[in-house]
């Protein structure tokens, strides 16, 4: 079983009275059941995290999943473990105070020498005796190997005794690893300090079960389990021990209480506790509820619409918005246009997959146009070919021509099934495999530019050094050839000097002086020129405005090529994004808060929708206020809410703008509906399209011929 904190996890017990028709919550990997979903939906939650730990192999970071799988792998590698080996290997571990590591090392050395029994030497077989290994002498000046060989006859007697040389003799190497005999300690007991094995294995390879004397005083038996003895300690002990305390604690180094280990976020957002380094949070607002459908039919209708919109080329469907859609299936004079139409490109795509729909349309021997007259009838058939009860009973209300009659739970139930096949028609799934082959591809590409980019920036970094020692080695030089001049000046003045006994020191004064002053001037020179300093010095021409002017425009002309390839690298990612974006496979949410609330952002539409963690209520923002508030209001310390407002804040400016398109939409809505009371009786120019009935008047521009 996975261990939790290096400790076994005790699972839950079954709830008491329990009846046989109750509905539950049942763990499909551990078979817990659960009355309660918020107790099943904490236990699952707390399975999902990498804080297991496979019992077998020792491995961590695992979710219990992946450490039951891991110790059922493990599980069998150590099945393998030899059966001639089995017993000194269990005979060592039991009741060992050792740790893993020396344990392991321990073992193996000992089943080392055990299969140096028997080995063969070179150069001495002989059919009436055969050599068995004593022990093993190591000379540390040398580092040389021999070993004490003892020559036994067939009746296992010694004859003679040798010592031969390591070289001689052709040594047997252990058939497993040392992480292998790690796991398998592990797999054959159930606690570590002391090791004690389980008592079904104990007993089938006749290993004691009792307790060493050096330990009785420490352990005892309890439930059939060896467990630890805390000790009490005596007067003089605790007296000791509080003396030790108190003078620790005088002295400032450590005190009564335990000192607490800080904590590493994130962890997860149920364990935060509110502490007083914690920023200024938001108040949270309460999402808007004012749906038209009923709250359990948002799900579907969210859904249905996405889907539709996301892919309505392939449907060959003209785009709508959701709250047109939302009206259309609220609407129930008439038969609406808008719904005819989607429905009709739904079914055209599954005639077009020659699937099941396909043949039953053809068994009735119609014909495969769809109309404004014939969709009812085809939209019959598939339910019929459907076979839910609870849709087919909506059959006869559709063919009597009342579909607006029905309300949004029917409408969006038979939109539901109907995005099901589709999704699972060849021709989208050869759709999708198309749009992540290029996927696939556009990332790669980007990738390769990133590398090409980052590849052309250490190539720059590296030929700026190289200038850069360059300029060193050209400034050595320099300061080289200056001193080298001075000596060669003061060697010609000790020549002069030589020659002509009668030069007073007064010139050669003068003449120091001079050098002195010209090292003074060179030395400024460079350093500014090093530093890239305008230094003014005089040219052949005498005019110092050239070089200025022109290192001017150089470093305009660089930073201009800088701001051009930063743009230009910009633009190459919003058209990576774009491409990307066009290739749309699903909507994934934007994360889950601290209650494991969904938020889900549509590109097509302005709000951000909030789902409750049980998928039954469900809630709306409209506005950037709303926005911020939510976002100041997440704790980052929290794993749930630290990947929500990563994700709030990457499309912040995306929503921003959708937002503000849609309250634009809002406002002109209203402005119209104001104007259309206002209008006059008088005025016989006939009135504008009112946004708020665009549903009534949808046409599908993308419509097949």
């Amino acid at each position: 079983m996975p261990l939790f904190k290096r400790k076994t996890f005790p699972l839950a017990e079954p709830p008491n009275d329990l009846q046989p028709h109750e509905l539950v919550y049942q763990v499909r990997f551990t078979d817990e059941i659960f009355r309660g979903y918020d107790e099943y939906l904490n236990r699952i939650n707390l399975y999902r995290q990498r804080v297991w730990m496979c019992k077998v192999s020792g491995k961590t970071n695992l979710t219990y999943e992946e450490a039951l799988l891991s110790e059922e792998r493990a599980t069998e590698k150590v099945h393998q473990f030899p059966k001639s080996l089995m017993e000194p290997a269990l005979q060592i571990i039991q009741y060992s105070m050792l740790s893993l590591k020396d344990l392991s090392d321990m073992v193996a050395e000992k089943l080392q020498e055990m299969l140096y029994v028997g080995a063969e030497i070179y150069g001495r077989k002989d059919d009436d005796m055969y050599p068995c290994i004593v022990s093993k002498i190591i000379e540390d000046d040398v580092g040389k190997i021999e070993y004490e060989v003892a020559w036994l006859d067939k009746n296992k007697e010694v004859i003679e005794t040798s010592v031969i040389n390591g070289e001689d003799v052709i040594q047997k190497k252990l058939p497993f690893s040392r992480k292998f005999l790690k796991s398998f300690i592990r797999e054959s007991t159930y606690r570590s300090a002391p090791w004690v094995l389980h008592d079904k294995l104990a007993q089938s390879y006749g290993i004691s079960k009792n307790v060493p004397e050096n330990l009785r005083s420490k352990v005892s038996f309890k439930d059939g389990l060896l467990v630890c003895n805390k000790r009490r300690k005596n007067g003089e002990e605790a007296k000791h021990d509080f003396e030790n305390c108190k003078r620790k604690k005088v002295d400032g180094s450590e005190g009564d209480e335990p000192v607490e280990e800080p904590i590493k976020y994130p962890i997860d957002d149920l364990l935060v506790q509110p502490d007083a380094d914690d920023p200024v949070f938001t108040d949270r607002p309460s999402p808007s509820r004012d749906f038209n459908v009923p709250m359990e039919c948002v799900g579907d209708l969210l859904m249905v619409w996405d889907f539709c919109s996301s892919f309505g080329r392939l449907l060959h469907l003209w785009p709508f918005s959701l709250e047109d859609f939302e009206n259309a299936i609220c609407h129930k004079k008439g038969n609406l246009v808008l719904l005819v139409e989607t429905h009709s490109a739904l079914l055209r795509l599954l005639i077009k997959d020659n699937g099941e729909y396909f043949s039953a349309v053809r068994e009735r021997n119609r014909k495969l146009k769809i109309t404004l007259i014939t969709w009812t009838e085809f939209l019959c058939n598939c339910l019929e070919m459907i076979n839910i009860p609870e849709l087919c009973a909506y059959i006869a209300t559709i063919k009597r021509g009342h579909y607006g009659l029905l309300d949004a739970h029917a409408k969006l139930g038979i939109f539901r099934e109907l995005v099901n096949h589709a999704l699972e028609t060849n021709i989208f799934r050869e759709k999708l495999d198309k749009f992540v082959e290029q996927r696939q591809a556009l990332g790669a590409t980007r990738r390769e530019e990133a590398l090409e980019e980052a590849r052309k920036k250490r190539k720059e970094k590296e030929r700026l050094r190289a200038e850069c020692d360059v300029d060193q080695v050209m400034d050595l030089e320099s300061k080289g050839s200056a001193s080298e001049n001075g000596n060669h000046i003061r060697q010609n003045g000790d020549m002069v000097k030589k020659r002509n006994g009668e030069i007073q020191s007064s010139k050669q004064d003068s003449a120091s002086e001079k050098s002195g002053s010209k090292q003074v001037d060179a030395a400024p020179k460079k350093m500014a020129r090093k530093q890239k300093v305008e230094v003014k010095a005089p040219t052949p021409n005498g005019n110092g405005k050239d070089l200025s002017e022109k290192e001017a425009l150089e470093r305009s002309r660089d930073d201009r090529k800088e701001v051009i390839g930063r743009s230009s690298k910009e633009r190459r990612r919003e058209y990576y994004e774009r491409e990307i974006e066009k290739r749309f496979i699903r909507t994934n949410s934007l994360g889950k808060d601290r209650n494991h609330n969904r938020y889900w952002w549509f590109q097509r539409d302005g709000r951000i929708f909030v789902e409750s963690s049980d998928s039954k209520q469900w809630g709306y923002y409209s506005s950037k206020e709303e926005l911020y508030l939510l976002t100041g209001s997440l704790n980052c310390k929290g794993e749930r809410e630290r990947a929500l407002k990563k994700q709030l804040e990457k499309f912040s400016s995306r929503i921003c703008l959708e937002i503000e398109k849609r309250s634009k939409d809002l406002a002109q809505r209203v402005a119209l509906e104001e104007a259309v009371l206002r209008r006059s009786s008088r005025v016989r120019a006939p009135p504008r399209k009112n946004p708020a009935n665009a549903f009534l008047e949808y046409i599908n521009k993308w419509k097949e011929d």
